[in-house]
Parts: structure tokens; sequence; C-alpha cells
């Protein structure tokens, strides 16, 4: 399959992920919307079951979508993991990542229009303005620098030791798809109020891009912890789990 197929392939998805999860943060997760305690809110809305739910649902159905055409990472950190882990072309690592930032940034940004069009729009304040991530003043829960850092860094190991495990040539292959969506929903099950949950720097980029400097500022740490977590989990799938088949691979293994 040619980059350029793949590329489009992993802009598209990456667009889906985030229109998907961060929309239904934004859309769907309060309704109605209201700030009047007296008449109630948030009985339609998703909550933080839902909106976890979103995320696993937009991986599950396009890791079946093209899955087969660019792997659906969908992430530039899982692009790094799997590099590390031998399974992806470090000259491939540029194409990729630019095409799900770019695919997020503009899903974020059709995702501010639709939240602007209904009566009294949207306004991009508040603690994570468009599904944004942060720590400290902008972590939902009030987390600190260290603690959010420590959370996306474990929890983007995890759920890279997950997708190489599901996409392991041992590993029942058709249901790939459903452990590695499954394993995002328990991620935003655990750390909504910890970052608004990110393991994905181009999720982060995408919405942080609209909603202010503030935000944009706090970016760093949603490129560095998810991207070191995925290294270090592919770093270890490939020398302890793996099960070397080509010869090339079994020179490298006793390096």
């Amino acid at each position: 399959m040619p980059l350029s197929k793949r590329c489009l392939a992993e802009f598209i998805g990456t667009f889906w992920l985030v229109f998907g999860g961060c929309g239904s943060a934004v859309i769907a997760a309060s309704f109605p919307y209201t700030t009047d305690p007296a008449q109630g809110s948030n009985y339609f809305g998703l909550g933080f079951l839902g909106v976890s739910l979103a995320f696993g649902l937009t991986v599950l159905t396009m890791a079946y979508a093209i899955g087969h055409i660019s792997g659906c990472h969908l992430n530039p950190a899982v692009s790094f993991g799997l590099f590390a882990a031998r399974r992806f072309p470090g000259s491939e690592l540029l194409p990729y990542i630019v095409v799900q930032v770019l695919g997020a940034i503009a899903a974020a940004g059709l995702l501010l229009l639709i939240a602007g069009g209904r009566a009294g729009g949207y306004v991009l304040e508040g603690t994570n303005p468009l599904a944004t991530n942060g720590f400290g003043p902008h972590s939902p829960g009030g987390y600190s620098l260290l603690a959010c850092f420590l959370a996306e860094l474990l929890l983007t190991f995890f759920f890279l030791l997950i997708i190489l495990g599901a996409t392991d040539r041992r590993a029942p292959e058709a249901l790939a798809p459903v452990a590695i969506g499954l394993a995002l929903t328990l991620i935003h099950l655990i750390s909504i109020p910890i970052t608004n949950t990110s393991v994905n720097p181009a999720r982060s980029t995408g919405p942080a891009l609209f909603a202010g400097l503030e935000l944009i500022g706090q970016l760093w740490l949603f490129w560095v912890a998810p991207i070191l977590g995925a290294v270090l989990a592919g770093l270890l799938y490939y020398s302890v789990f793996e099960t070397p088949t080509r010869q090339e691979d079994r020179e490298v293994a006793r390096v």
C-alpha cells in the first residue's frame, strides 16, 4: 500500500478519534446545557462513562475500517511504540505523525464550529475547553504536574503493551480491535479526572491549538509522557515477549 494512501487513512482515522471522542465530551457529556441547579442537568448526558466508551469506540471502529490499510495508529505515541518494538519503520514516523496531528486539528476545528452553532454558542473558557488536556489548574481534579506525568506515562505504557500483545502474530487477529478499544475505554475511566485523558499527543494538540496559549503551554507533557511510555513498552515487548521468526530478527535479538 503506498505511503500516501496509508497517510490519508491515518488522517481520517485520527480525525474520527478526536471528533468522536472529544465531540462526546463537548456536545453530549452534559445535557441539557444549563447552569441553573433548579432546572437540573445531565439527565440525558453521557458523563464520564459515555465519554470513555466514545473514545474506545472510535478506535475499535477505525481499527476494523483502516487497520489493514495503515495499521490504525491514530496516535504519535503508538507509532513510536511500534517503532521501538521493530514493527514500524523509522523512515515513516514523520509522515504518520504529521498527518495524525493534522487530522486532530481538523477535527477540533470542525467540532468548535459545530459546538458554536447552538443557541448561546460555545465559549472557550473553563478548566478544559474543547476537551483539552491539562495539569495543575487545568487538571479536572486539580492533580499536580508530577501526578499527571506519571499517569500519562503509565497508562500509555499499558496501552502499547495491549496493542502489541493483541496484534502479535500469536494472538487471535479478529479480536485485536476489541481489546484495544476496551483498553482505551478503561484508560479514560481511570484518568479523565486526572488529565482529561490524553495518551495521544495528536489528540491533545488539536483541541489545545484552539483553546489558548495557556493550554498550548502545557502540551509538552502530553507529548513527552505518552511517547516515553510507549517507547518503554515497545522495547520491553520486543526484548522479552516477542518471538522472532525471521533470521534478521534472530540476529538482532542476540545482540
